[in-house]
């Protein structure tokens, strides 16, 4: 019976949005000629913060040598070059048909890396201004045979990102990667990528593995991104396409309802990490209209309520990593949108 009236529910509620979809974009579309000249600016305290970031373009370097000048780039970029891997190998591996596509698509797209490299100087002042010590890493861009599931790696020193990640979501490299990733394989996405790389360092999984523990921790990561990546749209920084994200607001009543009444909060089922949390083609409540939903909703939830928690109670951003789940759920006393 509950499940039947959600269903109606949702129902109801997506056929509400849809009857006013045309009336919203009117509106917003008088709003963005009116009032375009309000643009989200970076608050003077986190804008003057002294960032240089060091671009090394090691991807254009190996496209560019040969057999002759390998071994010299093999010496200035030992950390590049495995040692399990020979000589022998990197000197086929700069012939081969693969690698030279790899290098004339990234070359295509990365002619050079200046907005990029704007966008992630401001992610670096942010992360100076909420954490003063940690130092400014050297960017060093790559090509790294389309290793989505890594597509930048961070360290104290060095930030190291494979350019064939951001090639466009409809690019011939990603065919038979499931969609719901290479969505996300644009250029926009990098300082995001870069933002949760060095926000995981920071947040740990607490508790008992309960699913409401897996909402609070991803909902840590996202809204510390947020406050890295002010420039950012929510949709880029939770990996949703516009549409996604309407559809998530739309019915967010409805989403915690279905958790509330299915008590899956405190349960430990691996299966709802499936349904909810992992990447996937959508969400999965086990009614008509899965396939419309997006994915990782446990997610989305778990970042509204970390948000209610934040605005309701004055703390550091850089204590929010230590506040437990139990926390976090009693005092955010979250309320979904309407």
């Amino acid at each position: 019976m509950m499940v039947n009236l959600l269903k109606f529910q949702m129902f109801k509620r997506v056929s509400r949005l849809l009857s006013v979809r045309f009336s919203f974009f009117l509106g917003l579309l008088v709003f963005l000629v009116v009032g375009c000249g309000d643009d989200v600016k970076i608050p003077d305290e986190i804008s003057q913060i002294p960032i240089e970031l060091e671009l090394d373009r090691f991807d254009q370097k190996f496209a560019k040598t040969d057999s002759s000048g390998l071994k010299d780039l093999m010496r200035s970029y030992p950390y590049l070059f495995p040692e399990q891997y020979t000589y022998d190998f990197w000197v086929t591996k700069v012939q081969d048909t693969i690698q030279l596509e790899l290098n004339k698509e990234v070359t295509a797209a990365f002619p050079d890396f200046n907005e990029e490299l704007v966008a992630l100087d401001n992610l670096f002042k942010h992360i100076k201004y909420y954490y003063p010590k940690t130092p400014v890493p050297k960017v060093v861009t790559i090509t790294s045979d389309v290793a989505y599931r890594t597509p930048v790696i961070l360290t104290d020193s060095l930030l190291v990102i494979g350019l064939d990640n951001y090639l466009g979501e409809e690019h011939h490299f990603y065919n038979g990667i499931q969609r719901f990733y290479t969505q996300n394989f644009r250029k926009e996405q990098i300082d995001v990528d870069v933002a949760d790389a060095f926000v995981q360092k920071r947040v740990r999984k607490m508790g008992n593995r309960r699913f409401l523990d897996e909402m609070i921790y991803h909902g840590k990561r996202l809204y510390m991104m947020q406050q890295l990546l002010t420039l950012e749209a929510e949709n880029e920084i939770i990996g949703y396409t516009p549409e996604q994200l309407d559809w998530a607001e739309a019915n967010e009543v409805d989403i915690w309802t279905y958790f509330i009444e299915n008590e899956v909060l405190f349960d430990t089922d691996s299966k709802l990490l499936s349904r909810f949390i992992n990447p996937a083609p959508f969400s999965k409540f086990y009614l008509e209209f899965d396939n419309e939903s997006p994915p990782r909703l446990g997610r989305y939830i778990g970042w509204q309520m970390v948000k209610a928690y934040m605005q309701r109670n004055n703390i550091p951003l850089q204590l929010l990593p230590e506040k437990s789940s139990e926390e976090i759920f009693k005092q955010a006393n979250y309320k979904p949108r309407k």
